[in-house]
């Protein structure tokens, strides 16, 4: 029994062009996957960070220590909230205090602050009031203010508010003001005033 001569044609031509319907085929299949699970091929965007607190404290107490065991730091506050975006901790009635490797002590309080998240700085918000204790060689030093920043690794406190620093029994006022909390220096600038005690004669 002989095969028609068309028949054998077709089947010739289906088997030339059956890979290529098959890599067709395979192909769309591709296709649609891609356009049915768009989220497993496309790259995810970055998630906003989120702006409103991620955790609250309350009537809390964080303190840092050097590589000897040695308290360097220490945050207390009624209320604190954490906010991500800026990594900032935002604390109501805040008391602050450091001592520094050079034998500083500096406390300080304030109605409002806000810490970096790495403690590095510290700002103090509404009547604000920083005392640096008194040394064997420095007197000691009272700052009072509506804001007052604290540069920790620095051993600096600033202000761009006016500020009432008391300095012994000397008394300054200033619009601004750069003080070193190491060396007892500071730096006033706007319109200062000063009252200075008068000191006893040496013999």
């Amino acid at each position: 029994m002989t095969t028609q001569p068309w028949l054998r044609s077709a089947r010739d031509r289906l088997t030339l062009y059956l890979p290529l319907m098959v890599m067709l085929v395979l192909a769309l299949g591709s296709w649609w996957l891609v356009r049915s699970m768009p989220e497993l091929w496309r790259n995810t965007a970055p998630q906003a960070v989120r702006k409103d607190p991620d955790y609250h404290l309350r009537h809390f107490v964080v303190k840092v220590f050097d590589a000897q065991g040695r308290q360097v730091r220490e945050v207390a506050g009624d209320e604190g909230r954490h906010y991500p975006d800026t990594d900032e901790l935002h604390i109501e009635q805040v008391t602050f205090k450091a001592h520094s490797e050079s034998g500083q002590h500096l406390f300080a309080t304030g109605h409002k602050g806000v810490a970096t998240g790495d403690g590095e700085r510290v700002t103090l918000l509404g009547d604000a009031r920083a005392v640096r204790e008194a040394t064997d060689t420095l007197p000691r030093i009272e700052l009072r203010g509506e804001k007052i920043v604290a540069l920790i690794k620095a051993e600096k406190l600033l202000s761009s508010d006016p500020v009432h620093i008391t300095r012994g029994a000397d008394v300054f006022t200033a619009n601004q003001m750069d003080f070193d909390t190491a060396s007892g220096q500071y730096q006033l600038s706007g319109r200062v005033r000063g009252t200075l005690a008068p000191t006893k004669a040496t013999p």
